[in-house]
């Protein structure tokens, strides 16, 4: 019988663990001066206009909130929380993460597909609003900023206004999602090349054939298409992927309902009932090929396989 893997288990940063994120154990790093501090309270105004000439000018911390666990975002990404007077941001943000920013006002300007969503224009003129009146402006992004987020079009809303900002990295899903599969992403000698796609085409946009070139990769990470398994499949099969390609599905990666779904890409596109409430990552190729290899040595039983739940 298949031994169902363990499901991973959330761990919240304790007070203790918070005190030790904004404390001194990390000296002048963590402190700023008195006069950069944002009021105390969840609903703090930002601070007023400066009446003289030059107006306080601030900076914008593009944060990776990482893949879901609070205690995944990084230090330097915790302690710009913790300095923020504003913050902004996506849907899927673990409310803990937030906690890390009582003194800061927090705005929700997350995007949900098929579901409520921020303008996006609405969110160029706050960051710029925000920076002009905030020493410290954070905006907190799931998993990393540079992987479908939508940060280069806020970076040149923020350039064309000579706004500063800096890019924190985070987690991303993908490796999230191999880490707790128990599997590598890349391999010495078979496994040398990996593609982080998206099928997803938002409001307005024009379809790219995304599968193209990453079909070549021996493995595909592919974000956001859960809700749509059975067209990726069939795309990459229509590009020469065997159906017998191996894929695992992990579903809320990190978090308490963490789910794992071992399945091939034939099997996809059949359409087998997938039933995901939360985000989805996709991996096909060879890191599910070593998770199939482990599988099938406990027990040999067709796919699709529930891992875990």
């Amino acid at each position: 019988m298949l031994t169902a893997l363990e499901p991973a288990t959330l761990v919240s940063p304790s007070r203790e663990a918070k005190n030790r994120i904004r404390g001194p154990v990390y000296g002048e790093m963590n402190r700023r001066p008195e006069d950069e501090r944002a009021p105390r309270g969840e609903e703090a105004p930002l601070p007023r206009r400066p009446r003289d000439r030059e107006r306080m000018r601030g900076k914008v911390y593009f944060v990776g909130a990482g893949p879901g666990a609070p205690d995944l975002i990084t230090v330097r990404g915790a302690r710009l929380l913790a300095q923020a007077h504003i913050v902004f941001h996506d849907a899927l943000v673990h409310p803990d993460i937030l906690a890390l920013a009582p003194q800061a006002r927090i705005v929700n300007v997350g995007k949900r597909h098929n579901g409520a969503a921020v303008d996006q224009r609405f969110i160029h003129r706050s960051l710029a609003q925000a920076a002009r009146r905030c020493a410290v402006v954070v905006r907190l992004k799931g998993g990393d900023p540079t992987l479908f987020g939508r940060l280069q079009e806020e970076i040149e809303a923020l350039e064309s206004q000579g706004i500063p900002y800096e890019v924190v990295p985070g987690v991303t899903a993908a490796t999230a999602a191999a880490a707790a599969l128990g599997v590598s992403l890349t391999r010495r000698g078979s496994g040398r090349s990996i593609a982080l796609v998206t099928p997803r085409v938002g409001r307005g946009e024009t379809p790219t054939d995304w599968a193209a070139g990453a079909a070549a990769a021996d493995t595909l990470a592919i974000y956001m298409g859960a809700s749509q398994a059975a067209q990726v499949a069939a795309t990459l099969i229509a590009q020469g992927k065997p159906a017998a390609t191996p894929v695992a599905l992990v579903e809320n990666a990190t978090l308490d309902g963490e789910r794992h779904l071992l399945t091939t890409l034939g099997a996809l596109l059949e359409g087998i009932p997938l039933e995901t409430q939360g985000p989805v990552l996709i991996l096909a190729g060879r890191a599910a090929e070593a998770l199939a290899a482990r599988a099938l040595q406990t027990e040999t039983l067709p796919l699709p396989l529930l891992l875990s739940h």
